[in-house]
């Protein structure tokens, strides 16, 4: 199967780079965009067991978070001085991690590894990118095909002519697009806002409400259905 080049620049995914990168404990990331992004950091917090991923790749974390029930033994007595040890059943620990960088007054951040592995998990730490926004939080989510935000409101994103496009919203008002090739509505089912794409350097959603946006970095495979 052939691919395309990568169309969007690591500098156009965001307004800036993140202030700190969370590791999960899916995939680690193969992709160059999400290793740049994750290099660049001056921050990097491993959720428990992401860490033996980051640490065989080669890589040193600043902190670990978790209960410590899926970080290897050997980590956990080598890192000993960086584990942030939390036993919190409610929640998992890639929202440990997001809450610890709040706590620092850390607001801008990149989640990468969240995905793949299993599809419940997957599925829970992208819905999970809505309480981040509850919170305050800038966060980009992203993986080895696209990224992630969640977002509230008249939004305008960067694009390229091509990019495939998804909008999750299911408490939205008015809901409407410009630069988008399917035009938007309210959503009554998640799937009704994916396989969308951008026509050009950017599109707008007009909306009340909150959602998510969901961006690839290359433009659709001819190959693909």
């Amino acid at each position: 199967m052939e691919t395309t080049d990568v169309h969007i620049p690591m500098k156009d995914l965001f307004f800036s780079l993140p202030e700190a990168v969370v590791v999960g404990n899916g995939e680690f990331p193969s992709h160059e965009i999400p290793l740049q992004v994750l290099d660049s950091s001056s921050l990097v917090i491993c959720c428990d067991g992401g860490a033996n991923s980051y640490i065989e790749s080669g890589r040193t974390p600043q902190f670990i978070i978790g209960d410590g029930d899926s970080l290897s033994t050997d980590n956990r007595t080598r890192f000993a001085d960086r584990f942030l040890h939390s036993s919190d059943q409610e929640t998992n620990d890639q929202t440990k991690a997001v809450r610890y960088l709040h706590s620092k007054g850390i607001r801008r951040i990149a989640i990468v590894a969240a995905t793949g592995k299993r599809e419940d998990h997957t599925l829970g730490n992208i819905s999970l990118l809505q309480e981040y926004l509850h919170m305050g939080m800038e966060v980009t989510m992203l993986t080895d095909y696209g990224f992630f935000v969640a977002v509230r409101g008249t939004q305008t994103f960067k694009s390229f002519a091509g990019q495939q496009v998804s909008v999750f919203g299911l408490q939205t008002q008015g809901m409407r697009s410009q630069g988008l090739k399917y035009s938007l509505y309210d959503f009554t089912a998640w799937w009704q806002g994916t396989l969308n794409e951008a026509e050009g350097k950017e599109f707008t959603i007009f909306t009340e409400g909150e959602y998510l946006v969901y961006r690839t970095y290359q433009k659709k495979d001819s190959n693909l259905l």
